[in-house]
């Protein structure tokens, strides 16, 4: 039986960044801050927000991530940037977790535990 694999499923550091994000959420919430403003200098904030008025749920949605706007939007336009963007923002979440003390293993058993 094929096992359904989410976007992020495929790039082993990708999946580590939003596992981060879903236990991590209060201690990311500035860097996920960060990259939206970066993305939103690039592409412009108007686009952004249309974007994601077209892809965040109506009903509020039941994703983890669907209740907190920030990081929603943060992972969403994560999906769609180009794969050299995805690998950037993820070493620089890594690290900012890092220099916070939390690290590979702490997640590895926030993961365990659910």
């Amino acid at each position: 039986m094929t096992k359904y694999k989410r976007w992020y499923d495929y790039d082993p550091m990708l999946l580590e960044v939003i596992e981060m994000l879903r236990f991590y959420q209060d201690e990311l919430r500035e860097q996920a801050k960060i990259f939206l403003e970066k993305v939103e200098t690039q592409a412009g904030s108007d686009t952004v927000n249309r974007f994601y008025e077209t892809v965040k749920p109506k009903d509020g949605g039941n994703r983890w991530y669907d209740k907190d706007p920030i990081i929603s939007k943060a992972i969403e336009l994560l999906r769609v940037v180009p794969i050299n963007v995805q690998k950037s923002v993820s070493e620089h979440f890594i690290k900012s977790l890092e220099e916070i003390g939390i690290t590979k293993e702490d997640i590895r058993k926030s993961l365990e535990k659910n």
